[in-house]
């Protein structure tokens, strides 16, 4: 499969259009932290799936903020972040199924939508104008500590410009944001790798909007078969283009055409130095996924092309992550 023709931009590896790099002091306290977000400033802040940039999620200056540095299209919402499901309740109203589904994965890479209760601790901007919010608890116990400490709902878009890959190390979030931080947590190299799973639970009805570490098949254990017709403008990450490198990307690909870099799978699959997993393991694969695309980026190839994933399990993640940076979905 051919990727949707797509220029690239000058410079490799980059943020195409950041502004100068202007790093805040890296390792931050979680005190530290919270007082920058009190401040109404910026956070780089470690989660267990990629690097956020975070922000009070109920200042609607400062999440303007986020989306002047990372040219996010407004119309997308965001995450509100929180500490245990208790403050999850306090700013969304859940059914005994959203409460299930957080009994089962939090703290951990589930996203719950759903009604929103308090409009002010998630500003109208944090929510694109949405009657709905979509909360999280992390997994990453840093996150958890600053949000504690801040004692208020932040919203954390992983800390890449738009259009790029998300960062899963502190090095990478620095280096496509850290210009606009006012402090940054250095948490170590992100152990899931990949967005959260974005599921809905509205109107009686549980619908998965976005794919993610958590699986289909782990989430219809708890609450029985999903819905097909989940509402996508709620989710985050919707948007054609996000997740992509500099270099066009070339999914389904058996082998590298002249001038490209190929991202293997599987025992004997290309270089095993670009592999997403030599093992064909998914999860492996998941966790290198924008790791491996950046790296490759930084090559300036004539293109990234990346071997077959399996579409089962978190292999459904996967795709739609490749398939975003391929051009493929809107």
């Amino acid at each position: 499969m051919e990727q949707v023709g797509r220029p690239r931009r000058d410079g490799a590896g980059g943020a195409p259009g950041a502004p100068p790099l202007g790093a805040p002091p890296p390792g931050a306290t979680d005190a530290q932290a919270a007082e920058a977000l009190a401040a109404g400033g910026l956070v780089i802040l470690p989660t267990e799936t990629v690097y956020g940039l975070a922000a009070d999620a109920g200042n609607a200056a400062a999440v303007a903020a986020i989306f002047e540095a990372k040219g996010r299209p407004r119309f997308n919402p965001l995450i509100a972040h929180v500490a245990d499901a208790v403050e999850a309740e306090a700013v969304a109203v859940f059914d005994a199924r959203a409460r299930a589904l957080a009994e089962a994965f939090w703290p951990g890479p589930l996203t719950i939508v759903a009604p929103v209760r308090d409009r002010e601790r998630v500003c109208d901007l944090a929510r694109a104008g949405l009657d709905s919010v979509a909360v999280r608890v992390p997994g990453h116990v840093r996150a958890r500590a600053v949000i504690s400490a801040f004692g208020k709902p932040v919203v954390a878009p992983s800390a890449n410009r738009s259009g790029r890959p998300s960062p899963t190390t502190f090095a990478d979030a620095l280096e496509e944001t850290g210009f606009a931080a006012a402090d940054a947590v250095d948490g170590g190299p992100c152990a899931v790798g990949v967005e959260s799973t974005v599921v809905s639970v509205l109107d009686g009805r549980v619908a998965l909007l976005r794919p993610g570490s958590v699986t289909r098949e782990e989430i219809e254990a708890v609450v029985g078969p999903l819905e097909r017709d989940g509402e996508g403008h709620r989710s985050p990450g919707r948007t054609a283009l996000h997740y992509a490198p500099d270099a066009p990307v070339r999914i389904e690909a058996t082998k590298a055409k002249a001038g490209e870099i190929l991202l293997g799978f599987g025992p004997g699959v290309g270089d095993r130095r670009w592999s997403l997993s030599p093992t064909g393991d998914l999860r492996e694969a998941a966790a290198n996924l924008f790791r491996r695309l950046r790296e490759a980026d930084r090559e300036t190839p004539a293109g990234i092309a990346v071997s077959p994933i399996p579409a089962t399990g978190l292999g459904e993640a996967i795709n739609d992550r490749l398939k975003r940076a391929a051009g493929f979905v809107g």
